[in-house]
């Protein structure tokens, strides 16, 4: 079995030998075989200079600790401060984390049902747990909890971001939406809403209870989990 790492340092992949050549590898004996640099190395392409396409792959996990997650959360020209990632690498790393967050969001998408905060956190979390900056997202529920739309409603700074209730309660009433769960993401980690996540929040519900529309929870969500308001008595 031929060992994960670039065998003669420097020398160009199109020179290894055919069993340690990444694509070769992945076409003959399956993705998982690969390690995380020679699949990054795939979608690079090519190297730069005096490095291969795996040497510049393994830069770049460096960059991001060897940890995916801190990978997902650098944009374009955070990339583009490596040697050797242009536009086109750097935009094809972001688009293939981005792919794998939809992929794995993808099991709320069929389930169609939220009951509850760790429903939505199932649904959330993937999309917006290694994400740089905030977002507050709006899911749209029919009194029965079945999923009629979900809707990004603001994208903020790294530490807070404001929801417009009248845009949130503008697409409810449009959807006919019987219930609504309501998520943002803290990239600092913390899960522990601020005083003025709670403000927002009992704002939006009071509101609510103006249209008959029911603000069912409020999930916060990072890297390291979820946090309900309902779960923990705040709501």
């Amino acid at each position: 079995m031929s060992v994960n790492v670039n065998p003669t340092p420097h020398t160009a992949i199109k020179d290894w030998a055919v069993d340690d050549k990444p694509r070769e590898k992945l076409m003959h004996k399956g993705a998982t075989t690969l390690s995380t640099a020679e699949l990054l190395a795939i979608l690079l392409n090519n190297g730069h200079k005096n490095k291969s396409a795996l040497d510049l792959a393994q830069e770049v996990l460096r960059k991001a600790k060897d940890n995916l997650g801190e990978l997902g959360k650098l944009n374009v020209n955070q990339l583009k401060k490596i040697r050797g990632i242009g536009d086109a690498k750097a935009v094809a790393i972001v688009a293939a984390l981005e792919l794998a967050r939809r992929k794995q969001a993808g099991y709320m998408e069929k389930k169609q049902l939220i009951r509850k905060g760790s429903d939505a956190a199932l649904f959330f979390k993937p999309l917006l747990g290694d994400q740089s900056h905030e977002t507050f997202h709006v899911l749209y529920l029919t009194r029965a909890s079945r999923v009629i739309n979900y809707r990004c409603v603001s994208s903020g700074g790294v530490a807070f971001t404001i929801a417009d209730p009248k845009i949130i309660f503008r697409e409810a009433l449009e959807l006919n939406a019987g219930r609504l769960l309501l998520c943002h993401n803290h990239p600092s980690g913390t899960l522990h809403p601020s005083h003025s996540d709670i403000r927002l929040t009992q704002k939006l519900k009071e509101a609510g209870s103006l249209f008959d529309i029911d603000v069912m929870d409020h999930i916060i969500v990072s890297e390291g989990g979820y946090y309900s308001m309902v779960e923990e008595g705040i709501m």
